[in-house]
């Protein structure tokens, strides 16, 4: 099957069954990537992390998405945390990697982030995302302290910043 090389960007729902299925995709990947890597912790540690990590829908300035004809090929999300704007679950499906998808998901992102307001976003990934940590720092994020809800359950964090 010869994949669609052309895609856009749309600006959907929180709650869109795409978006929530590219969550579900990005859940599974990130699963695989970091199986162990908190090595042998309490069950609330674990219940903590997914406290921080977890969106809200209340919390949400823009659910984007991109789409190769019909196909979802990625995802990402613009959320208010406390008085800063935070870009999360930026997810692209592998078979449309190479596109340029990430990218122009993250200049939409950084766009809804300053219609919004935002003189300055923020972001948290980690150690076992390598391509995030290239991608992020090729678009002028800086590297930032790692900033709540996730300094107790996830100290490594990776976490950048970008002033629009």
């Amino acid at each position: 099957m010869e994949r669609d090389l052309t895609w856009r960007i749309e600006s959907v729902p929180y709650n869109d069954e795409r978006a929530r299925a590219m969550r579900r995709e990005l859940d599974a990947d990130l699963g695989a990537r970091y199986d162990g890597f908190h090595g042998d912790e309490p069950e609330e540690r674990r219940r903590a992390r997914a406290r921080a990590l977890a969106t809200h829908a209340d919390q949400i300035v823009a659910t984007l998405i991109a789409l190769a004809g019909d196909t979802p090929a990625g995802h990402v999300i613009v959320r208010r945390l406390g008085d800063q704007w935070e870009i999360k679950r930026l997810v692209v499906v592998t078979a449309f990697r190479g596109l340029g998808i990430a990218r122009g998901l993250m200049a939409a992102a950084l766009d809804a982030a300053r219609d919004d307001g935002a003189r300055r976003v923020i972001l948290q990934t980690g150690l076992q995302q390598p391509e995030s940590i290239a991608l992020y720092s090729s678009l002028g994020f800086t590297r930032i302290p790692v900033y709540e809800p996730y300094v107790e359950t996830m100290p490594r964090s990776v976490c950048f910043a970008r002033d629009l």
